[in-house]
């Protein structure tokens, strides 16, 4: 009995030394949730991991999502002063992308016989979304206001918006900080109409943000 107690002691310390050495070797993860790693300042987006995705009803059927990427923007931040924050982000309209070929080519096609396209057309400026107001709400959530300037036609945009980390990239070793963020905007209030409301009017967002300190 004695021998046998033994065997499982110096089991279960060997084991436990090797989980302890396993744990120490495991890399640790830049990104944390941690406010305080947040430095005030000047921040680009990094476009390479920055992405919107939309997502809208298809007659009454499913969700139909597409992604934006390629995007570019400017945010001043102050964890001391969070209503001061502002942004200013540009989303290129023909970096949509979509499982299908044929609803991309919709997407961006001309008009026909001189019409206006039924979403964007072949050259759709950029849109663009400038902060008019951000409220903290929570230790990492915050509501942001705005203005998106898309189509041609601008209008109000409200985003809830939650801080998801922060730390030094491995890669580029600059400081960053990352949001996610969620809005509801009616897309026929910037005059893409087409086929509502059989494809529905409003069509939800959702943005996951990379911010690098300049």
């Amino acid at each position: 009995m004695k021998t046998s107690f033994l065997a499982l002691a110096l089991a279960a310390s060997g084991s436990l030394a090797v989980t302890a050495i396993s744990a120490q070797d495991q890399p640790q993860i830049p990104g944390v949730i941690d406010v305080s790693r947040v430095a005030a300042g000047s921040y680009s987006l990094d476009p390479s991991h920055t992405l919107v995705s939309w997502q809208v009803g298809h007659f009454g059927f499913n969700d139909y999502f597409g992604l934006f990427g390629q995007i570019d923007g400017t945010m001043t931040l102050d964890p001391a002063d969070i209503d001061a924050t502002k942004f200013d982000i540009t989303v290129p309209i023909t970096s949509v992308s979509v499982p299908s070929e044929g609803l991309r080519d919709h997407l961006l096609r001309p008009g026909k016989d001189g019409a206006a396209p039924d979403f964007f057309g072949p050259e759709p400026e950029a849109a663009r979304f400038v902060s008019t107001s951000v409220r903290r709400t929570g230790e990492t959530t915050a509501v942001a206001s705005g203005m998106l300037t898309m189509n041609g036609q601008t209008g109000p945009v409200t985003m809830l918006v939650e801080f998801t980390g922060a730390g030094q990239n491995p890669m580029s070793e600059a400081q960053t900080v990352g949001f996610h963020a969620r809005a509801q905007i009616d897309r026929t209030d910037w005059g893409i109409s087409y086929a509502a409301p059989l494809v529905d009017n409003m069509v939800d967002l959702e943005i996951s943000a990379a911010f690098e300190r300049d």
